[in-house]
């Protein structure tokens, strides 16, 4: 025998020898917390309910180079469903995220301007939540949601306009001409375009079951998923898919780990590489995925390559954790996914009697004709705001009540 035989049988002993060793080595035992340790146990491993009110959210989701307001998620939102920022007309922002289905459109590939396939093959992530995320895109190059948004219009396969015509539009269109006057001092720019859009994007929170029980009650979700909760915190799912969002906030190697069966594998993933792409700078490094809504944005995986959320879960449990759920694991895990389905969350972005919006800001937004009775506007920026016909009685600005008939002092 060659010396190079030797060495490449010495190196398959020493493989298997090391698989072996593995596959000797205690699982850890899982302790099924029961639910008020559970959900502490859970609040303290950073998982954390989506906030109910407009002001908590802003604290979580508002981007200081682009500071939200009512009047620019307005126009945002105009903007997301309008066909008008593609090259042809018709496919808009709402067109591949789709919201009621997920904010994704459910299929393997994402498909665009003139039915044009992503070259790539890439799956089209839900836009569902995805303000939370760190980056955006499978391989996060894109640092916020505004950025994403201008990629995807002026991407050849997807919306296919230029800055320069998506601008020369809007500035034809009477609407949007006034609109931005009142969010951009009348500014029709590239980059106010896709902060509009960002900003309408940083609304869209779900929430659901799961939040439900986070926040105290014991009957929002089943003993299985109860169960698939404690697996996901243990078994170390969490570890990667964190946060409010379950995801979204690191870059990952996928796939983490190989066995031993898998040493003659010649597929760079677990599935067929259609489209080749091996994610950041081609290191098999990909966006962790957000896991709400995760039972609504099939198939899964970059590439669409896995129809069944109970596979996924299976390859995820193998790959990424190294320890294979067996099929009783991987129902409760499922079960646990289901609850993080949501309905989106209905801000109160438009002022109501009673609320509280101490130190927001509300540029731009027409307060006319409207009951503002109590409203605590202390510390609010109000510029180029308008009270026509409007009940300011017992409002509240710098700390001091604004009485009805004292527009002029609080009109500063």
């Amino acid at each position: 025998m060659n010396n190079i035989a030797k060495i490449i049988l010495s190196a398959i002993a020493i493989v298997i020898i090391f698989y072996g060793f593995l596959l000797l080595l205690p699982k850890p035992k899982i302790t099924y917390f029961k639910d008020n340790a559970l959900r502490e146990y859970a609040l303290n491993h950073n998982l954390t309910p989506v906030p109910t009110d407009y002001k908590s959210l802003l604290k979580i989701v508002d981007n200081p180079n682009n500071p939200m307001t009512p009047a620019k998620i307005a126009l945002g939102k105009q903007l997301f469903f309008d066909p008008i920022l593609s090259l042809d007309k018709t496919i808009a922002c709402a067109s591949c995220h789709i919201l009621e289905e997920g904010g994704d459109d459910n299929i393997p590939t994402a498909i665009g301007y003139h039915d044009r396939a992503n070259p790539k093959h890439l799956n089209s992530p839900t836009v569902l939540n995805a303000a939370l995320a760190k980056r955006q895109f499978w391989n996060g190059s894109a640092p916020d949601v505004e950025a994403q948004a201008a990629g995807l219009m002026q991407a050849p396969f997807e919306m296919n306009i230029t800055p320069k015509e998506a601008v020369k539009r809007l500035k034809e269109d009477e609407g949007y001409v006034a609109a931005f006057a009142k969010v951009f001092d009348g500014n029709i720019s590239f980059l106010n375009i896709q902060n509009a859009i960002g900003a309408y994007e940083r609304t869209l929170l779900t929430r659901g079951d799961y939040d439900r029980f986070l926040e105290g009650d014991n009957n929002a979700i089943s003993a299985s998923a109860k169960r698939g909760l404690n697996l996901f915190i243990q078994k170390g799912c969490k570890g990667c898919h964190t946060g409010m969002s379950l995801g979204g906030q690191s870059m990952q190697l996928f796939p983490l780990r190989r066995s031993l069966m898998d040493i003659f594998e010649t597929e760079p993933f677990p599935f067929p590489n259609k489209g080749g792409f091996l994610g950041e700078n081609d290191k098999k490094r990909f966006r962790v995925p957000i896991l709400r809504n995760i039972t609504k944005t099939a198939p899964y995986f970059h590439n669409g390559g896995v129809k069944e959320l109970e596979e996924a879960v299976r390859i995820m449990s193998k790959y990424q954790v190294g320890d294979e759920f067996t099929p009783k694991e991987i129902k409760d895990v499922v079960e646990f996914f289901k609850t993080l389905e949501g309905e989106l969350v209905p801000y109160d972005i438009n002022l109501s009697a009673n609320s509280n919006f101490e130190g927001i800001n509300l540029t731009g937004m027409d307060l006319s004709h409207k009951d503002l009775h109590a409203i605590n506007l202390k510390n609010a920026n109000l510029t180029n705001y308008n009270l026509f016909g409007t009940n300011l009685s017992a409002i509240w600005r710098d700390g001091k009540p604004c009485l009805k008939g004292s527009i002029g002092k609080c009109n500063q």
